[in-house]
């Protein structure tokens, strides 16, 4: 099953290092983020989950909530724990699931249904694809999918880049432009029409093009 924007993410009940969590139920009516690990102990994704520890009160400003996936047990996960708070100055504090059987690698399509049922005997290299991040909205629909390669590391400072756009369009019928960080101008959506542009913005717009419609960002409260 290939996920795609606008999917549902799927569901799933997994043990974590929060105890044993029904995913949707865990989500509720908020924002959230699952961005997976394909083994424990392994250099880069140890620096990526002591920086989201770091980065975690931003995302909570947001209403955002953060797990992580490992495809080795849980109890693996808490000396990894260890190792990330020595070397990058803090221990993940968010749930951390464990996928032991793959289940959670191969319902995302991060691994093809030939892995097999166990992380035991496999590598990194053999988990290479579980290297993805999923935002996912309070609707469950899946609003944004990365992939990364083993040896680059995530850019999460992006990540809440997107969740302050994706929050900020969901409310307004705006898109963003390139680099756009909040603050800056936005573009009134394609699908508003000029006859309802005027009722959302008396003011008026800039339209270097007929198609591109300027205006100031609205305050997201």
């Amino acid at each position: 099953m290939s996920l795609r924007i606008n999917d549902i993410a799927p569901d799933f009940t997994a043990e974590t290092t929060d105890g044993m969590i029904s995913f949707h139920e865990w989500l509720g009516k908020d924002w959230g983020i699952l961005f997976s690990h394909p083994k424990d102990f392994t250099p880069v994704c140890t620096t990526e989950l002591g920086y989201m520890a770091r980065l975690k009160p931003e995302f909570d400003k947001r209403g955002v909530k953060i797990i992580g996936l490992s495809v080795d047990p849980v109890d693996r996960h808490s000396g990894w724990a260890m190792d990330i708070a020595e070397t990058q100055g803090m221990a993940p504090n968010f749930p951390m699931i464990g996928d032991p059987s793959l289940a959670v690698s191969k319902l995302y399509d991060m691994l093809p249904a030939a892995s097999g049922e166990t992380s035991e005997g496999r590598t990194a290299v053999d988990n290479q694809t579980v290297r993805n991040v999923y935002v996912i909205g309070p609707d469950k629909k899946i609003k944004l999918v990365i992939s990364y390669p083993m040896t680059t590391g995530r850019n999460f400072d992006e990540i809440l880049r997107v969740i302050d756009s994706l929050q900020l369009t969901a409310k307004h019928r705006l898109a963003t432009p390139v680099n756009w960080k909040p603050g800056d101008e936005v573009i009134i959506a394609g699908s508003v029409s000029n006859d309802e542009a005027k009722q959302l913005y008396p003011q008026g717009w800039k339209e270097p093009k007929p198609y591109i419609r300027i205006v100031p960002q609205p305050i997201l409260t």
